[in-house]
């Protein structure tokens, strides 16, 4: 269990970059008082992440602009492009393939605490109700931001989540997921207007995840 546990982190780490990685730890700075009191109702236990799905700040050789979002579902990373060959890595949940988007879009909105109002193939596949509102037990979590391509509303989103525990995973929902705390830091460094890049399968630099490499036996 402990050289498959050590396997998991170490393979973690050669496919992330963060060989010459820096962790970057969530700050109570970036909290807003409603946050604060939200989250202390959150319906969840505090999560133990895994080390390869905290946020760090890595190498980048991608040739992306900084301040350009790009999603890289197969290794279940989202990161945000920063100067000089760098970019803060955040660890996401991704829908099931059949449920996946890809393609360059947009933010054309952010909201903090949004509703959720589900499409009818989620209400029929999900047997969710028609409209859940802000606060720790929605599934949008803290902070949301709207991708478009063009003027048409992909009906894809990165937003929050009430379920931390499925951080690098790929579950039914098609959009991105990231730990409350982690997409607020994205809300506060992402503008309107902001370009995101939602890589297909297999075109990403790390084309297996950690998370899934951690299940095969040593």
């Amino acid at each position: 269990m402990a050289v498959r546990g050590l396997a998991f982190v170490l393979l973690g780490l050669m496919l992330g970059g963060c060989m010459q990685g820096t962790l970057e730890p969530a700050s109570e700075a970036n909290l807003k008082p409603r946050d604060k009191m939200l989250l202390a109702k959150a319906p969840y236990a505090n999560v133990d992440i895994p080390e390869p799905y905290k946020r760090h700040i890595v190498d980048f050789h991608r040739k992306e602009l900084p301040g350009t979002i790009v999603v890289d579902s197969d290794a279940r990373y989202l990161y945000y492009v920063l100067d000089n060959g760098k970019a803060i890595r955040y660890g996401i949940t991704v829908g099931e393939e059949a449920m996946a988007w890809s393609g360059v879009a947009k933010v054309q909105r952010k909201t903090e605490w949004p509703a959720w109002v589900p499409t009818p193939g989620e209400i029929e596949r999900m047997k969710v109700p028609a409209f859940v509102s802000p606060g720790p037990h929605n599934p949008m979590g803290a902070r949301a931001l709207y991708l478009y391509a063009g003027n048409k509303d992909t009906l894809y989103r990165i937003h929050g989540t009430n379920q931390p525990e499925y951080i690098g995973e790929a579950i039914s929902s098609g959009c991105i997921r990231m730990t409350n705390e982690d997409v607020i830091d994205l809300y506060n460094r992402a503008k309107e207007g902001t370009v995101v890049v939602v890589l297909a399968p297999g075109q990403g630099d790390s084309p297996q995840n950690p998370r899934k490499m951690a299940s095969f036996r040593s």
